[in-house]
């Protein structure tokens, strides 16, 4: 598994413009519709729910927001670097700039939890987190989220 078959350039953000929590579950739910083709409302509710069970913000400013849905027939993911920090509850109660949302389809047990670890692992190494707060193009983030996932997976 590799991260390049489930993140696209069209699906990498980069400062984008958020003040809180409910405000970047909003922002990612927007921007997942249009890869997901499904409505905006359904993925931020299932991003809510998620986070009521336990935040997804991993620490140093890192979170993963994921769930799964019937509506998918194969997992999406997203990169979002918000322009200022904000409070996503993480474990270190530092504020998040760094997200990587994850969409499953219900039946993806196996495959999203490898996507998640593998995810999780390349998103606590902070080289790779320092070079993608410095990234100017989206192209280069994209470049950095791939070419570092080339390591095998979970």
């Amino acid at each position: 598994m590799n991260l390049v078959e489930f993140i696209t350039p069209e699906t990498i953000f980069m400062d984008v413009s958020a003040g809180s929590k409910k405000q970047v579950l909003e922002e990612l739910s927007k921007r997942a519709a249009a890869a997901t083709g499904v409505k905006p409302r359904i993925l931020f509710d299932i991003l809510v729910e998620r986070e009521r069970l336990g935040p997804t913000g991993i620490g140093k400013g890192v979170a993963i927001p994921h769930g799964k849905m019937p509506e998918l027939q194969k997992i999406h993911s997203l990169f979002v670097r918000l322009e200022k920090p904000v409070d996503f509850d993480a474990i270190d109660e530092q504020p998040v700039d760094l997200l990587f949302v994850i969409l499953a389809p219900e039946d993806s047990d196996a495959e999203h939890l490898k996507l998640l670890a593998q995810t999780s692992r390349l998103m606590r190494d902070d080289n790779i987190c320092t070079k993608l707060r410095q990234a100017d193009r989206p192209e280069r983030l994209f470049a950095l989220l791939t070419n570092t996932t080339t390591r095998s997976a979970a």
